[in-house]
């Protein structure tokens, strides 16, 4: 089929040619995907009691977010209790624009307390004394909440852009904070880290992919695929981006997985065919034979990358949906364009690829990886264990994982929204964030039963104080529950837990959020629903490479040795992110915690990557185990035409992904290190290790399927006719006659 369609190709190159390049201009409209871009959130469960007590609160009482949280502090020492410092911060409160602002809040706007919240919005004449909550240990600082006007993130990001300037009073440090600067913070620096890795990685790729492919037309068919790829993917994120919400972290990983998977696909080509033409093959007969060999790995290698990227669609949170869209239409767009535009691009290059040297040739033969897989396969037992036990040692330290959320230490370490958050976290004894809301609805309400609850709550373990803060003249209230430290900690999500379990009155609605419960949901629905991804992409993938090797040992094998890599990274991560050892490295602040969506991220791209490398080595293995019949000498040619291919495409993609770990955003450079960890691993370890000792343990029984499968095979399933003449005899029980 696949040698079919190379010669169906070669015959309408320039067309498909035109057509890829049609893609690309096209991407150009894809890139105005950016300012649509979802660019904060994204990390909870809209189906979540978290979710619902936002979505009953706002409904009912209105939105009381504090979308902006601005620090001043004086610089010439004057305190919160001078007249002027009072009269500037509120008189520039109060005139920034209705259109803009819906809710303000300052050290004046409330009677003053020992431990309240902002609750309403008073007339400032009529406040003179400072609310303490609003005042720093030394009196020389104070914070101003404000709600901004909008329905959507885009709307009150447009509100925060008409304020931000206005925000700044002369004499005083001004540092603006809360969750809209932060989105703002969070988009920025992403652009920026985009731009960054790619003047970094982009160049080393370039002189990589010449020293690897030795010629310039060579070189340059992997930058054809990758710019498809990621302006077609660009496309896909702007049609979706229509229809919901698509976060802006799916910029990284539409860039990075569609040029490094590109880069890979275009090498496994471009190496066949050139091998083709080098033994005497005319380019139609070599590009039929790289397409019905490479071609067909590539097919398979995209389809089960993709459904390793599918389980990420399970999850309800935005950021994990939107970085299995994107990061599926790259993989996808990617296999076509080198499934249809590269052979095209071959076909009318033919031996001019060989042309513009900028190295000697050198004949790979392979040798020296032929060595090494009989090496390994003389004691398969003692390295099968070895490299099995030393990738469980590296996996130990994810035992003692502790999860975590997302906060502004994820920023670089001078960033406006984070010094402010510090400032708040160091100088203030009530911090916007720290609240438990709860939402309650009571068809019968009375002050003593609201009374009743609030004092309840305000008992609750780890709870500072409980204050109403809305009523909307019926049956809804909305009362805070504030606690004292970090925002999401042990003590934070067990408070949750606590107000979620008070005793309610009959016919009487309770929902508990905020942020501590909004993690508190997160982590139970990724536990909830991460079973079901994976089963769901292990049996897809269990399907999809026994359709391609007519075998249900390679596949089963094939997963458990992923698992095994997959273990390794997870222990790396927790050693380098969550006890520090890459902080230093990399620049980051530890948090003592991992946060709980990247795993879940890292652990959809790993299996599909390492799925990628297995096919690419198998279908050689199949192949040859076609045209001899001996699964040994099968194994040993394999791993010598591929393996110089496989670790040369782990070195390029790894550049590419390294631009992960170039990000100033904490969590964008875990997924770099496990991503790049995890194509070492596989590639180096699991690939040149695993897969030859554990194939020569099993021998025959590689090959083994029950009967009936293996005779629907032989009918029905995807496989070329051989390169060479088939002879299968010797150890093999193969489900394909002779």
């Amino acid at each position: 089929m696949h040698g079919r369609w190379g010669t169906w190709v070669a015959r309408r190159r320039w067309i498909l040619l035109l057509a890829g390049l049609a893609v690309m201009v096209a991407g150009a409209w894809g890139t105005g995907v950016i300012p649509q871009l979802q660019t904060s959130g994204g990390f909870t469960d809209p189906s979540s009691e978290s979710a619902a007590a936002t979505r009953a609160i706002e409904d009912r009482l209105g939105r009381s977010a504090s979308d902006v949280v601005v620090v001043y502090s004086s610089l010439n020492g004057s305190t919160v209790d001078d007249p002027a410092f009072a009269a500037q911060v509120r008189s520039t409160v109060a005139a920034l624009p209705g259109s803009a602002v819906s809710d303000r809040f300052t050290a004046w706007s409330a009677p003053a307390t020992s431990d309240s919240v902002p609750t309403a919005d008073v007339p400032t004449a009529v406040v003179t004394t400072p609310d303490e909550a609003f005042v720093s240990a030394d009196r020389t600082a104070t914070f101003v909440a404000l709600g901004l006007v909008g329905d959507t993130e885009g709307a009150r990001a447009a509100s925060y852009e008409a304020i931000a300037e206005d925000l700044l009073i002369p004499g005083f440090e001004t540092l603006r904070g809360g969750a809209v600067p932060v989105g703002e913070a969070i988009a920025a620096q992403v652009e920026a880290d985009i731009i960054r890795a790619e003047s970094i990685t982009l160049p080393i790729l370039a002189v990589l992919l010449l020293l690897v492919l030795g010629t310039a037309p060579a070189a340059f068919l992997p930058w054809l695929v990758g710019g498809i790829a990621i302006l077609g993917a660009f496309v896909a994120l702007r049609l979706l981006s229509a229809v919901t919400d698509v976060s802006i972290f799916a910029l990284n990983v539409v860039t990075i997985l569609g040029l490094g998977l590109a880069v890979d696909y275009a090498l496994l080509v471009v190496t066949r065919f050139r091998e083709q033409l080098a033994s005497g093959d005319s380019v139609p007969d070599a590009l039929g034979t790289t397409m019905a060999t490479a071609g067909r790995a590539v097919a398979f290698s995209g389809l089960t990358v993709a459904v390793s990227l599918s389980a990420l669609l399970f999850f309800p949170q935005v950021f994990l949906r939107s970085m299995g869209m994107g990061s599926i239409a790259a993989v996808l767009v990617a296999m076509l364009a080198a499934l249809v535009v590269l052979p095209a691009a071959l076909a009318v290059l033919g031996h001019r690829v060989n042309r513009w040297r900028v190295r000697p040739h050198r004949q790979d033969s392979g040798d020296r990886w032929a060595r090494f897989a009989r090496a390994v396969m003389r004691r398969p037992g003692t390295v099968a264990v070895a490299t099995a036990g030393v990738l469980l040692l590296l996996g130990l330290p994810f035992l003692r994982v502790e999860w975590g959320g997302i906060d502004t230490r994820a920023l670089p370490a001078q960033t406006e929204s984070r010094l402010a958050t510090q400032a708040l976290d160091a100088d203030f004894t009530v911090q916007p964030g720290n609240v438990v809301d709860v939402f309650w609805s009571d068809p019968t309400p009375s002050p003593e039963r609201l009374e009743a609850l609030r004092s309840d709550l305000a008992a609750l373990p780890g709870a500072a104080g409980a204050q109403v803060r809305g009523w909307d003249g019926g049956d809804a209230f909305h009362l805070a529950v504030t606690y004292d430290g970090d925002t999401i900690t042990p003590e934070s999500t067990a408070l949750v837990h606590a107000a979620r379990e008070i005793t309610r009155p009959a016919n009487t609605q309770l929902l508990v959020g905020g942020q501590a419960a909004e993690q508190v949901d997160l982590l139970a629905s990724l536990g909830e629903r991460l079973p079901w991804a994976a089963g769901f992409v292990v049996v897809v993938t269990l399907l999809l490479l026994f359709l391609a090797f007519g075998s249900v040992v390679l596949p089963v094998k094939a997963v458990l040795m992923t698992v095994l890599s997959l273990a390794a990274v997870l222990g790396v991560l927790v050693w380098g992110f969550q006890d520090g050892n890459l902080a230093g490295v990399l620049g980051f602040t530890t948090t003592g915690t991992i946060e709980a969506t990247q795993p879940v991220l890292i652990l959809a791209i790993a299996f599909g990557l390492s799925m990628d490398y297995e096919v690419f080595l198998l279908t050689r293995i199949r192949e040859e185990v076609d045209a001899t019949g001996d699964t040994a000498d099968a194994v040993e040619r394999g791993l010598a035409s591929t393996g110089r291919i496989i670790t040369s495409a782990a070195l390029l993609l790894g550049v590419v992904m390294a631009g992960f770990t170039l990000s100033g955003i904490s969590f964008i450079q875990m997924v770099g290190v496990g991503l790049v960890v995890g194509l070492l691993v596989d590639a180096v370890v699991v690939r040149a290790l695993l897969v030859p000792a554990t194939m020569r343990l099993l021998g025959r029984a590689n090959w083994w399927a029950p009967a009936p499968l293996a005779a629907w095979w032989r009918r029905h399933g995807f496989r070329e006719e051989p390169v060479h003449a088939p002879a299968l005899t010797g150890e093999v029980l193969d489900p394909v006659p002779a």
